[in-house]
């Protein structure tokens, strides 16, 4: 399977964002991707609630999804949406950010909303509540693509390992870290963070990212660290985009993780312990 990530440096203008998603996606499906991923808050990347409250809308109405679900069947590809985010009707207002697996038919073939939420103060000048804003989710999910098992997972997720356990033990072969990381954590611990999940799942973790300063309309532009990455299940960086906005393509054999597995079958090792 060759698949291709996106990397995108996503505004807080929703049209304008699906109609370059629109354009990478038909590049990647150009170049032969028969799976194709998109990072976290493909919609939408703003830090201004009232912004939020303006320009999202809710899953049956998002113009950004229709569009998705249209370019996957035009293109025939699978398509990983790393995540939208979409207003939910919720008594306290708070959003879903909320990643889907499009089948080349245009179909969901699965929804999963991020059950960590990144609530950090990373330093004197950078922190984040996305508690506030989004509502966690709280349902591990793994679909079945015909070509691989996939694995969801968003961003901050990544660092908890026994998220990724449970989805490759559930039999997921590829697991997705759409995401949306910090400069300053993505320098110390993105890489490291990617290979330790691929290593003790013996999956392929594939991440793409969001880049560089977003524009926004309301309020502070945010910062991400792009390099979009794919991580072998033997733990190799396969790809690493750097921090331009583009797409990058890789071959995917499942065989590599049935080999991998057989290699270090850490999966089938559990054992129960007392403490501490």
């Amino acid at each position: 399977m060759k698949a291709a990530l996106v990397q995108l440096n996503s505004s807080d203008n929703p049209d304008t964002n699906l109609d370059q998603t629109l354009a990478f996606i038909s590049e990647a499906a150009g170049q032969g991707a028969g799976f194709v991923l998109t990072p976290e808050v493909t919609n939408c990347v703003s830090q201004n609630r009232a912004h939020q409250e303006q320009v999202l809308q809710p899953e049956d109405a998002d113009r950004t999804l229709a569009g998705l679900r249209q370019a996957a069947a035009a293109h025939q590809v699978w398509l990983s949406v790393g995540s939208l985010a979409l207003k939910t009707g919720d008594a306290d207002g708070r959003f879903a950010n909320r990643s889907f697996l499009i089948s080349p038919l245009g179909d969901i073939a699965a929804r999963y909303d991020k059950i960590h939420m990144f609530d950090v103060t990373v330093s004197e000048n950078e922190s984040y509540r996305e508690s506030a804003g989004y509502r966690p989710g709280g349902h591990a999910v793994v679909a079945d693509a015909g070509f691989a098992r996939i694995g969801l997972s968003i961003c901050y997720d990544i660092r908890f390992a026994y998220l990724y356990r449970a989805l490759a033990q559930a039999g997921a072969d590829m697991i997705v870290v759409p995401s949306a990381f910090s400069p300053v954590t993505g320098a110390a611990h993105w890489e490291a963070l990617l290979r330790a999940r691929a290593i003790e799942t013996g999956a392929y973790i594939l991440a793409a990212a969001q880049t560089g300063t977003h524009q926004a309309q309301s309020g502070k532009a945010r910062q991400t660290f792009g390099h979009s990455m794919v991580i072998s299940p033997w733990g190799e960086v396969l790809v690493d985009m750097g921090t331009a906005p583009g797409v990058a393509l890789v071959d995917l054999d499942p065989k590599e993780v049935a080999e991998s597995r057989r290699r270090i079958p850490a999966l089938n090792h559990d054992r129960d312990f007392e403490g501490p």
